[in-house]
C-alpha cells in the first residue's frame, strides 16, 4: 500500500460546501498545506472529489524524509530532529523512519506530537497554473511520481 502527498493549491472562495467539508476531513484548511495519506479506496474517493483544488501523487521515501526534515513540526512549533526520532521510535534517523513509513512498517502517528499537516512555502518560480490540470499544463490533479518536483519547489 502506497502513500499520497496531497497539497492544497486553491482557496475556498466560491467552493461548494461538500468539497469544503472533504478538504476539512483531509485537514487541508489553507493553501500550501500538505498532508500524507494512505492509498485506500476511501481516500481515493476523497481525492477524486477535491481534484480541482489540490495536487497529489505517490510520495517516495526521499521526498518524505525531505518533507519531515524541512517542514515537520511538533506541538509548540518545534522542528523535528533525528534525536527526537531516535528517542521515540526504533529508528535512528528521519531518513530511516521515512523509508519505513513508505514501506508500511511504520506510521507517521508513531511519532508522538508530530503535526499531521506540513505548512509549505509557496513554490519557487511559481506554479505552472492553478486553473488547469497537470496533463493540460497546470498543477491541479494527479501528478503520479512527479509530485516530488512540486514538493521540491515548495520545500
Amino acid at each position: 500500500m502506497g502513500l499520497f502527498a496531497v497539497v492544497r493549491l486553491r482557496g475556498s472562495v466560491g467552493v461548494r460546501r461538500e468539497i469544503k467539508d472533504t478538504l476539512g476531513m483531509m485537514r487541508l484548511h489553507r493553501v500550501n498545506h500538505c498532508v500524507v495519506i494512505k492509498d485506500t479506496p476511501e481516500n481515493r474517493g476523497m481525492l477524486q472529489k477535491v481534484k480541482d483544488y489540490v495536487a497529489f501523487g505517490e510520495i517516495e521515501a526521499e521526498d518524505l524524509a525531505l518533507l519531515l526534515k524541512n517542514r515537520g513540526r511538533l506541538t509548540g512549533n518545534i522542528r523535528l530532529t533525528d534525536e527526537y526520532v531516535s528517542k521515540h521510535t526504533s529508528f535512528k534517523s528521519i531518513e530511516e523512519f521515512a523509508k519505513a513509513v513508505v514501506e508500511g512498517k511504520a506510521n507517521l502517528t508513531d511519532l508522538p506530537e508530530l503535526k499531521p499537516v506540513f505548512r509549505l512555502h509557496p513554490p519557487r518560480k511559481g506554479h505552472r497554473g492553478i486553473k488547469r490540470h497537470y496533463g493540460y499544463g497546470g498543477e491541479l490533479g494527479y501528478h503520479g511520481k512527479e509530485i516530488s518536483g512540486l514538493l521540491n519547489k515548495m520545500r
